[in-house]
């Protein structure tokens, strides 16, 4: 049975790729995040463009925060987003 996930993308991820959010299918073999964004960027240049430094992004697993190496599991939401900071 195929899997699949909702990606939200946020701030300048979103205006980047001009999309705030998709549906995507997940093969077998994707097991992390880190997969899921190979598998983006082999997809299309842009994503690879945005995802090639994942020190500057960060991830939130069905709204709780993961690193790169975090598993997918059966997360149902993605979100990609760049540091919050406040002051």
């Amino acid at each position: 049975m195929a899997r699949s996930i909702n990606i939200i993308y946020f701030a300048w991820v979103r205006e980047r790729l001009g999309i705030d959010q998709e549906q995507v299918s997940l093969g077998d073999e994707i097991e992390t995040i880190a997969d899921v964004l190979n598998m983006l960027g082999e997809r299309e240049a842009a994503y690879a463009d945005i995802f090639a430094d994942v020190e500057k992004l960060r991830f939130a697993l069905d709204q709780d925060y993961g690193l790169s190496t975090s598993l997918i599991g059966s997360a149902r939401e993605l979100a990609i987003f760049p540091p919050v900071t406040g002051g």
